[in-house]
């Protein structure tokens, strides 16, 4: 099969042929038919997370947001079967700890992260190897196309679950988001399904018109006034929820800032090797008043179900998302604009 390898750090993804993967016996193999480009990826293709012992190893097949058809499982697999329609998540669980067990599978001790260790190869191929099959692949509604699918794999599904879970968003709730790429956009997209009031922030106009297209109430160029005095007028106080959705300094800063007294600050986005997993914050500020710092990274695949309630219920269209279809050969090109902040939406390979 065709996939794109890291070979040198910044450098074009090698297109090369491999060989198909097998399944475990407890796990199954999925032809990919769409699979998403996240800024996850261009961190791993940098090099970045040496800080934290995290930086993707060179020769690895890059990609985590795939969706496609079970084409082999393993013996012991039983609720899977050959021809499923399925989505991966990119937090891979081992099924049977503790952590998998009560539902925080995306925080399991002995889980893969999907297309950034070697013993998980991605989804920037034609086929991808998904271990402990029954656990963690997640069977798609009829309706879903693959395309849309593929923008649920990483960036829907992680800021569903740090809005929903980690923030505990309410409907008439003030929401800032801080960066609006495709977890930005798809935050702002569901905190308004969710009944949320949405204040997104980000310095490109592009990126602005379209968090307005997918249900922003009010926009902010950072750099035409200070976002955090913007967001407290605006809101009358505060956001009582702000989502940092790019990782760098200034973002964090300003989301913890922006929030209302016993506000949530849900920290999505990761750092670049400016920051190298650091930043300072106010810490006597939120102690005084007690407002919570929270990690949000993935979703359990046993909450699906809740979001693909969600987005039947809610009418979302998640074709909105998606601003470019590309081919396995655009990738390192795409990968490369978005060092300079140059693409906008969600871009899914659709071409292998």
């Amino acid at each position: 099969m065709r996939a794109a390898i890291l070979r040198e750090y910044g450098e074009p993804l090698e297109i090369a042929t491999v060989p198909d993967p097998e399944p475990d016996s407890d796990g199954a193999v999925v032809a990919v038919e769409a699979c998403g480009l996240c800024r996850s990826d261009w961190h791993a293709w940098k090099g970045h997370g040496e800080w934290a012992d995290d930086n993707v190893p060179l020769g690895q097949v890059l990609g985590h947001e795939p969706a496609g058809a079970v084409i082999a499982v393993g013996e012991e697999v039983d609720r899977i079967e050959v021809g499923d329609r399925v989505v991966v998540p990119f937090s891979l669980g081992e099924g049977t700890c503790h952590n998998c067990r009560s539902g925080h599978g995306n925080v399991c001790r002995d889980g893969l992260a999907l297309g950034f260790q070697p013993e998980a190869p991605g989804a920037f191929a034609e086929e991808v190897a998904v271990p402990a099959a029954d656990y963690n692949l997640v069977r798609l509604p009829d309706a879903l196309e693959p395309r849309d699918a593929a923008v649920l794999g990483c960036r829907y599904m992680t800021a569903y679950h740090a809005l929903a879970d980690r923030a505990d968003l309410s409907g008439g709730d003030w929401l800032a988001v801080h960066g609006c790429g495709g977890v930005g956009l798809s935050a702002i997209q569901l905190a308004d399904a969710l009944g949320a009031r949405i204040v997104a922030v980000d310095p490109d106009d592009r990126a602005r018109d379209r968090a307005a297209t997918v249900g922003a109430d009010a926009t902010i160029d950072p750099g035409a006034s200070d976002p955090v005095e913007e967001i407290r007028s605006l809101t009358d106080g505060g956001a009582d929820a702000s989502v940092d959705a790019l990782g760098i300094a200034e973002t964090c800063r300003n989301s913890v800032r922006c929030l209302r007294e016993r506000g949530t600050h849900a920290q999505v986005g990761l750092t670049t090797d400016a920051e190298r997993g650091e930043v300072s914050l106010p810490t006597d500020w939120m102690t005084r008043w007690e407002i919570t710092f929270v990690g949000s990274r993935g979703m359990p695949p046993t909450q699906y179900q809740q979001l693909f309630d969600l987005v039947a219920a809610s009418g979302i269209d998640l074709a909105d998302l998606v601003a470019r279809e590309i081919s396995l050969e655009n990738v390192s090109d795409r990968l490369a604009a978005m060092t300079d902040h140059e693409t906008v939406g969600v871009e899914v390979i659709t071409e292998f």
